[in-house]
């Protein structure tokens, strides 16, 4: 089925092959990511588009030894599948199968874990800095997309490496440009022609012949930047002491083995700006490559067909919310870290443009902008994943809490998630937040509860967090009224006798269903913080245990909130902590994840269980 694939198991056999094979490869590559994707779901669009580089990084490269740092790592499938891991394709993102990002535990050719972006120029210079300072003959490439190039630790990075004469070699993988025939074909001559030896012997010979004489060094080097600039862009790499390259066709693989080939033996900072297209080879995805990004299973002849609306997605409630508030209060601005698809703005984006701000992958720049512009009446929304928020902590505290901002947090993706593993799990938001002085932390029940809760912050005039899940709803209709909540306000949903479950946002439906079994009383707590002291209170004298159930890591979360308000007030109970372990949770099925921590039905209620025998 797959002639050539069928022999590649390791990239020493694709280095075997004659260079001739190479196209025949990328086709079968191409359709087999295609069918293998279509079974399981996954990233699509961005590894069509880098099938080519990928074959011709390892056919140029000595992998494992020389370094290949993958930035983001969401376009890694083909570099997988050519280095031991095709037959684990069948179970991709899934438990115990093939992660969906690079990860350094499942391959030695997974020089470093990825799933976040802008750190593999870092990685990369630290890589080429040991191989320096050991005397190692060693290359170390990073791989990094425009996209992630928007983030200031990729300029951090560029900034430290061009000062340093390592043998580093930065891929800017852009595809979000085009390049038309004529000046794509006099670019690919031209990288061509700059990669090669005789043209950097003569570089470095010039500027040795006039550096006796600075003022003519300058001037040709001025010279050379505006001949390159008539058909390249800007000279902005080489500003940062960059050897720049190109751009080139990624998706001609002669062009590219003939320049990472000269590349391979330049000494210093080189960058190669390579021009690639999402979804290459399937038209669908190149149709609409936003559509690919992320799939789910489909037929890939027929391709991926709407399906029905069922129930909503909190990311969807959040959406909705947002246009809604904004038609009420012009003041209201969204702000998203390039994250308009997954984190609900795409109507928002449409109705109110004026209003909507992508900042590109810059957490920190956003928390800061929407500092900026609540200092000056605006009333931001920063919608952001609980996994991204992590990447600006410094701003949340020091922008927002310590001056007492009134901007509102959207966290998505709260708790696990599923398919993308530990890189991308919201586990940990509930205890980074509640420790922060002026912030309020809110966990919605279900979706009327989060629409109330998003009016109920906009309301405030102080820093707000409501976190929820990457989920559908649990089928409760968000009323179109808003009204805002109590502040510090849990509510008791069920009465029972001698234990009472303390449920926290997504952690209250199968609290009620676990406390039909037992015969306990449930408290949807709604707040984190401020927490309901006094209800804690009156719970502790009526019932002999408190069983605190949080989708957040145990350590420092709800529950020690829970213990913390009891010993503040000398109260002595005893308290079951239920929440997720002290460790990185791979990926798999989220409701299976839930049930191996516990935090199901019947979790629940064989923890409740045990406590009670003990």
């Amino acid at each position: 089925m797959y002639p050539l694939l069928d022999t590649i198991n390791i990239p020493s056999q694709l280095r075997a092959l004659e260079r001739k094979a190479l196209p025949q490869l990328a086709d079968e590559l191409r359709k087999f990511l295609v069918e293998s994707v279509a079974k399981t779901g996954g990233h699509l669009s961005s590894n069509l588009g880098t099938v080519e580089l990928t074959i011709a990084l390892h056919y140029v490269f000595n992998t494992p030894h020389d370094r290949l740092v993958w930035d983001v790592g969401h376009q890694t499938y083909a570099h997988k599948i050519l280095t031991g891991r095709r037959e684990g394709m069948n179970k991709l993102r899934m438990r115990g199968g093939v992660a969906g990002f690079p990860r350094r535990d499942e391959s030695e050719y997974d020089a470093f874990g990825t799933a976040h972006s802008s750190t593999s120029i870092s990685a990369a210079l630290g890589m080429a800095v040991a191989a320096q300072l050991e005397g190692i003959d060693r290359r170390a490439v990073a791989v990094i997309g425009d996209g992630a190039m928007s983030a200031g630790m990729a300029f951090e990075a560029l900034n430290n490496a061009g000062a340093m004469n390592t043998n580093l070699l930065v891929i800017l993988n852009d595809n979000d440009m085009s390049i038309s025939r004529p000046v794509g074909a006099l670019n690919n001559y031209l990288a061509k022609l700059m990669s090669g030896q005789f043209y950097a012997t003569a570089r470095r010979a010039g500027e040795k012949m006039l550096g006796v004489v600075p003022p003519v060094l300058e001037l040709a080097k001025r010279a050379e930047e505006h001949v390159k600039g008539m058909v390249t862009p800007s000279t902005l790499f080489e500003e940062f002491g960059f050897n720049y390259i190109g751009p080139i066709d990624g998706h001609d693989l002669d062009v590219l083995v003939t320049t990472l080939s000269n590349i391979k033996h330049l000494d210093g900072p080189q960058f190669l700006h390579v021009v690639t297209r999402k979804g290459a080879g399937y038209q669908a995805a190149e149709e609409d490559p936003i559509l690919y990004h992320g799939v789910s299973k489909f037929d890939p002849d027929a391709g991926i067909i709407s399906k029905a609306a069922g129930k909503p997605t909190y990311t969807q409630i959040f959406g909705d919310w947002l246009c809604d508030m904004a038609a009420l209060d012009h003041r209201l601005v969204g702000i998203t870290p390039a994250m308009r698809e997954g984190s609900g703005l795409v109507r928002f984006s449409q109705e109110y443009p004026d209003r909507y701000f992508d900042v590109g992958i810059a957490e920190q720049h956003a928390v800061t902008f929407a500092a900026g512009l609540a200092c000056d009446g605006m009333k931001p929304v920063v919608a952001i994943y609980s996994t991204f928020l992590q990447r600006a902590y410094d701003q949340l505290i020091h922008d927002v809490a310590i001056q007492n901002l009134p901007v509102v947090f959207a966290i998505d993706r709260a708790g696990l998630v599923g398919a993308d593993g530990p890189t991308h799990a919201g586990s940990f938001d509930l205890t980074y937040l509640r420790c922060i002085p002026n912030i309020t932390v809110m966990t919605p029940a279900d979706e009327n509860e989060c629409r109330q809760m998003l009016y109920t912050a906009f309301q405030m005039n102080t820093p707000t967090a409501i976190r929820y899940p990457r989920a559908i709803g649990t089928g409760v209709v968000a009323q179109k009224e808003m009204q805002a909540l109590p502040l510090g306000r849990g509510e008791i949903r069920r009465k029972g006798e001698k234990i009472a479950l303390l449920a926290f946002g997504s952690m209250l439906k199968p609290s009620l269903e676990a406390a039909e079994e037992l015969n306990a009383t449930v408290v949807n707590m709604r707040f984190v913080k401020p927490l309901d002291d006094d209800l804690i209170e009156s719970l502790a004298a009526d019932y002999k245990l408190l069983v605190t159930i949080e989708e957040n890591t145990i350590m420092g979360g709800a529950g020690s909130a829970v213990v913390e308000s009891l010993e503040s007030k000398s109260i002595s109970i005893p308290v079951l902590q239920l929440g997720l372990p002290d460790v990185f949770i791979d990926q798999g099925d989220p409701a299976q994840m839930l049930a191996d921590w516990g935090l199901d039905k019947i979790g629940i209620i064989k923890s409740v269980r045990m406590r009670l025998s003990e």
